[in-house]
């Protein structure tokens, strides 16, 4: 990729990248530079960007795990001033609290894998491999709107099977 070619690239998609990294930061400098790292990821990947179907899905992908490295950066040094001031004995979850998430976890993995196969895999695309609703039509050739239908569908099946097994657990 030239350079011309780069820079047109850059003015072609830094709008959208940078209300995706606000989106998420809610700062201006943070979301400013989350998108400039990820430009300067991008030109030191000069000669693999052409085996990506789209550059700007790679770029959007790269935001997001910029801005979620970011923001557990941030929790994370405000995790640190909160236990400086407040010290625990344990900062983990208890083993109650262990318990019920992995009990959560399995109950949601029994639930997904009994859902029809067209929804079972819409919601691992997007809920669990974090794919864009354009990156799973490209998988899987169909429609945005059906997979949007699908992934609500789904949504919705799980959640009412969860609240079943919830309610009939206690």
């Amino acid at each position: 990729m030239t350079r011309t070619d780069f820079d047109n690239l850059v003015m072609s998609i830094s709008g959208r990248l940078y209300v995706y990294a606000f989106r998420m930061l809610r700062n201006q400098q943070s979301s400013e530079d989350a998108v400039q790292d990820v430009f300067v990821k991008l030109w030191k990947m000069n000669q693999r960007l052409e085996t990506y179907g789209s550059i700007e899905a790679l770029a959007i992908t790269m935001v997001k795990n910029q801005c979620i490295d970011q923001l557990r950066r941030m929790k994370l040094a405000g995790a640190d001033e909160i236990e400086i001031m407040n010290p625990r004995s344990d900062p983990g979850p208890s083993p109650q609290e262990k318990m019920e998430r992995e009990e959560t976890m399995r109950l949601l993995e029994r639930i997904i894998g009994g859902l029809p196969q067209i929804y079972r895999e819409t919601v691992k695309f997007r809920d669990i491999d974090g794919l864009s609703y354009d990156e799973i039509a490209e998988k899987t050739g169909q429609n945005i709107n059906t997979i949007r239908v699908n992934l609500s569908r789904a949504r919705k099946i799980i959640r009412d099977k969860y609240k079943k097994c919830r309610n009939e657990h206690r």
